[in-house]
């Protein structure tokens, strides 16, 4: 089955379009819930806190052995609202693991399997991200046959493209391309990170051109920190990817674990494009750093050769000025000129010394 990205200018607009959800009025912090209904005349719906816990119980009685059902949910809580986790306790059917994941201070990047569930804790970027380290988050993703719950603290770019892309009527068609389509999201994200950082080593590097490096040293300095956060946090993913999908959960299908293999491949090349930018901004940091030691060492040698064609004149004027008696030329009439001579003389003799290599 093919996979297309998330482009919801190219999404035709359902004939039902799926009822706006509560963004920030929910008690519980839901963000946003979406029932999906794969092959339905409405195959995406918005879905409020208690029709997701009444969908939630009766999946639950069902009988394991009963017919597949191909529809499942998607809830995205905001953990910023304290009911938030006490919500997801107590109705949503997520393991141990997950709310002991959300309970870490420095989530630690991993995609594993916990109770038959995909788990995942990854990196995202800030929506309003303004190229600072400190614009990334964690984002929480449990991705069952039937539920997927993500969870963050502060507003991220990619699971908002993705919330936007279901809003103008994209279904995905199980809940594995739902979180396939999260992670080509966060790799489209990375690619718009990755030109705009591009652009801005390019103006960099007309600059350092133009003859302007320390004008530039602090830039570089703080795109070259912020890739290396982002290629930090986000390089573990698609292993951790490639290592689940070895063994993939039983209710996920071929189709959608290669899907998910396409995506990871999609994002370890995003991530070396970032890995090139870093040793551009490190070729580049090494010419400016050269550029100006050599303008230092320009200078440190005017200081050097003006230092030592003073020092003639400042030791006949020490000898001279001292307050004693037996100064030669004291009385000759034409000693200050005799003096100016020997001046002159030590000073061209240390000029030719200093520049005799140039």
């Amino acid at each position: 089955m093919g996979r297309t990205r998330l482009d919801p200018s190219a999404v035709p607009t359902p004939l039902s379009p799926p009822a706006p959800p509560t963004w920030d009025g929910d008690a519980a912090g839901l963000i946003c819930g979406y029932a999906f209904e794969p092959g339905g005349q409405q195959p995406v719906r918005g879905i409020d806190l208690e029709a997701a816990r009444v969908r939630i119980e009766a999946q639950a009685q069902q009988p394991a052995d009963g017919a597949p059902d191909a529809s499942f949910m998607w809830l995205h809580f905001n953990l910023s609202h304290a009911p938030a986790r006490a919500w997801l306790e107590r109705h949503a059917p997520l393991p141990d693991s997950f709310h002991e994941a959300l309970r870490e201070t420095q989530p630690s990047t991993r995609v594993e399997r916990a109770d038959d569930l995909l788990l995942a804790i990854i990196n995202d970027v800030h929506f309003d991200f303004g190229f600072e380290p400190s614009d990334i988050s964690t984002l929480w993703v449990a991705v069952g046959p039937r539920l997927v719950i993500t969870a963050r603290a502060r507003p991220l770019r990619s699971i908002d493209a993705l919330r936007t892309a279901v809003r103008a009527g994209h279904a995905p068609q199980s809940s594995t391309e739902l979180f396939e389509q999260l992670m080509r999201a966060q790799a489209d994200a990375l690619v718009g990170i990755v030109r705009s950082v591009t652009a801005r080593i390019d103006a960099v590097e007309d600059a350092l051109l133009a003859g302007r490096p320390d004008q530039q040293r602090a830039r570089l300095g703080g795109l070259r920190r912020v890739l290396v956060r982002l290629q930090r946090l986000l390089a573990p993913e698609p292993a951790a990817l490639f290592r689940l999908l070895h063994k993939p959960p039983a209710w996920m299908g071929e189709a959608d674990a290669q899907g998910l293999r396409d995506a990871s491949e999609e994002f370890s090349v995003v991530l070396r494009d970032m890995g090139g930018l870093q040793e551009r901004i490190k070729l580049l940091q090494e010419e400016i750093a050269a550029s100006v030691q050599e303008d230092n060492n320009r200078s440190l040698f005017v200081l050097t050769v003006v230092t030592v064609l003073a020092l003639p004149i400042n030791i006949l004027a020490g000898l001279f000025g001292m307050n004693v008696g037996g100064i030669p030329l004291a009385e000759d009439a034409h000693g200050f000129w005799v003096v100016v001579g020997i001046v002159a003389s030590f000073t061209a003799v240390a000029a030719w010394i200093a520049f005799r290599k140039k």
